[in-house]
């Protein structure tokens, strides 16, 4: 037996327990409802948690005299964590294959990012493509790995999604903007229009304990972006990127991060559909073993 069946049986354990104390009253149930979906959100971000983890604890932690650079620490310890989550089938291998597109993507952009000075990063390492080091294109795979894994753990599924053209050149742009806008034009304002156009009739489903719930496809974009936002200042209070802002000591990233957050949440939401296609509500199979 694996890990991951171990803990859905734990799961399933504890959820026949609880069940009938939730079953005496609405507000019970509203609260284990509110339980299990902030419990959910936990499980989706085990990937990125971890890895902040991993950041704030290197940060305050890591001894001078260490025989490796932080950095190349964290390059391992990412590695580990991505063998780990496969081995325990925590993870799916399609998602893993994702993450690993992420990563090629994020690193790309970061090589070039901070060869423009958009950011850089201070800590000397040997596991690095120019001034990038390699534990940085985890960072973006923490994104797509949330993406993905939220989208099987809450049964995500769309009303009134756009023809799938729509959404590819909207994620292709936005990723061509975050070049091309140190020597061009910059696009985002239309390119923010175009998501609206696309998704402003977009409802996503999704199913926390055993009744589907909605939200609007683009506030869901935002207030996931407005998360990232947060953990980003997480991760620059742990110096593991500066901004030319935080040169002379840390400091809130600015608010305008959030429109770069929110097209990228449009380009990693794009890239996850490659493995969990865009469904209807009731379409496929479930996936919450509290329904079976």
């Amino acid at each position: 037996m694996s890990l991951n069946e171990w803990l859905k049986g734990r799961v399933i354990a504890a959820d026949a327990w609880v069940r009938p104390w939730a079953a005496r009253s609405r507000l019970r149930a509203g609260l284990y409802e509110f339980l299990l979906f902030g419990l959910k959100q936990a499980w989706a971000c085990l990937f990125g948690g971890a890895m902040l983890a991993l950041l704030l604890g290197t940060q305050l932690f890591w001894p001078e005299s260490a025989p490796i650079a932080r950095y190349d620490f964290l390059v391992v310890g990412a590695l580990a964590l991505q063998v780990f989550l496969l081995a325990t089938r925590l993870e799916h291998k399609d998602e893993a294959i994702v993450i690993f597109v992420f990563h090629v993507v994020g690193t790309v952009m970061e090589v070039f990012k901070t060869a423009q000075g958009s950011w850089i990063y201070p800590e000397p390492s040997l596991l690095r493509i120019g001034g990038v080091p390699l534990f940085s294109g985890f960072m973006y795979a923490c994104v797509g790995s949330y993406i993905a894994r939220i989208t099987r753990l809450f049964e995500v599924r769309f009303q009134n999604y756009p023809p799938v053209w729509g959404p590819w050149l909207l994620a292709i742009l936005a990723y061509l903007n975050f070049f091309t806008h140190h020597y061009l034009p910059d696009i985002r304002l239309g390119l923010y229009a175009l998501s609206v156009l696309l998704f402003w009739r977009t409802w996503f489903q999704f199913t926390p304990d055993l009744t589907p719930r909605r939200m609007p496809m683009l506030m869901g974009a935002l207030l996931v972006s407005l998360f990232i936002w947060f953990a980003e200042n997480l991760g620059t209070f742990a110096n593991a990127w500066i901004y030319p802002s935080q040169r002379h000591g840390w400091s809130m990233v600015p608010l305008s991060k959030l429109g770069a957050w929110y097209l990228l949440i449009m380009l990693s939401f794009t890239l996850v559909t490659l493995v969990h296609p865009p469904r209807r509500p009731g379409e496929g199979e479930p996936t919450n073993p509290l329904a079976r």
